[in-house]
């Protein structure tokens, strides 16, 4: 399937998915500077996917393609800190850490398909 629109791309659908159950999950939390932090990380993640994707050269897609990438990462990351403040469950937080595995894996695989390949001799 070609993709011609960066909503045909599934790492970008999963990000928007992901980043729909974080809010949820995190809906009532009160600690609003973590809340603000690992909400703002996470759409990060379909954003970058996203604008990359509009750019007008795979380079340049391929950069904001390791920046979701870090994003994704940071969210990871958080969610070690909001199992530690027992903001979320151990179920919630593996649930999530695998979503995000998934993402970061979808993305390598966007962006190993991304880059020039060597000439065969």
């Amino acid at each position: 399937m070609k993709i011609v629109k960066f909503e045909d791309i599934l790492s970008w659908q999963k990000a928007q998915n992901f980043a729909l159950e974080l809010y949820d999950a995190f809906d009532n939390l009160k600690d609003y500077e973590f809340k603000k932090q690992i909400l703002s990380a996470s759409i990060s993640i379909s954003n970058n996917i996203a604008e990359g994707f509009d750019r007008s050269s795979n380079n340049d897609f391929i950069r904001f393609l390791f920046y979701a990438i870090s994003s994704n990462s940071e969210v990871r990351s958080m969610l070690y800190l909001a199992l530690g403040r027992k903001y979320i469950t151990q179920d919630q937080f593996e649930d999530f850490q695998s979503k995000s595995i998934e993402i970061a894996r979808l993305i390598s695989g966007l962006i190993k398909s991304l880059k020039p390949k060597p000439p065969v001799i």
